[in-house]
């Protein structure tokens, strides 16, 4: 499976979730492109599962990210699976209550709602990584987080 992580970043928080979710799938046996979307514009996209990250930024995602979602089919993602991640404040520690108290907020939600608009094959679940402030940094076991979402997730795509 080849597996395609673009992330927008504004400390750096976001792009070491990328990191990990990338790391994590080329562990599994996958080929890997991790995509820095400020620094490549509109690509064309081929791969089977796609994740699209972004900080939280005053409830919502930034910019970069809502535009690159906007465009996901122009840039030819049209029915392939997309996971939606983000980094952000006030996260719970216990993974069910994180997927309970925040699954309509932060950024991976409003990035899930406008690809599922433009009809797109998001996934409902949606990734929140904790930080431990503004800038970060990330929690303690954020990588491990999003290492282990991947885990669980891979077996439910094949």
């Amino acid at each position: 499976m080849k597996g395609i992580v673009c992330y927008d970043s504004v400390y750096g928080c976001t792009k070491q979730v990328a990191e990990a979710l990338a790391e994590q799938l080329r562990a599994e046996g996958n080929e890997v492109t991790l995509m820095n979307i400020k620094e490549n514009g509109r690509p064309a996209l081929e791969g089977d599962i796609l994740f699209l990250g972004s900080p939280t930024r005053w409830f919502k995602m930034t910019s970069p990210a809502r535009d690159f979602a906007k465009n996901l089919k122009a840039m030819g993602w049209k029915d392939q699976p997309i996971v939606m991640f983000d980094t952000m404040m006030g996260v719970p520690e216990d993974m069910a209550v994180r997927s309970r108290e925040l699954s309509a907020k932060g950024a991976a939600a409003k990035l899930r709602d406008l690809a599922k608009a433009e009809g797109l094959n998001v996934r409902e679940e949606v990734l929140h990584i904790g930080v431990a402030g503004m800038k970060g940094p990330l929690t303690p076991k954020g990588q491990d987080e999003a290492k282990e979402y991947v885990k669980t997730l891979l077996p439910s795509l094949k």
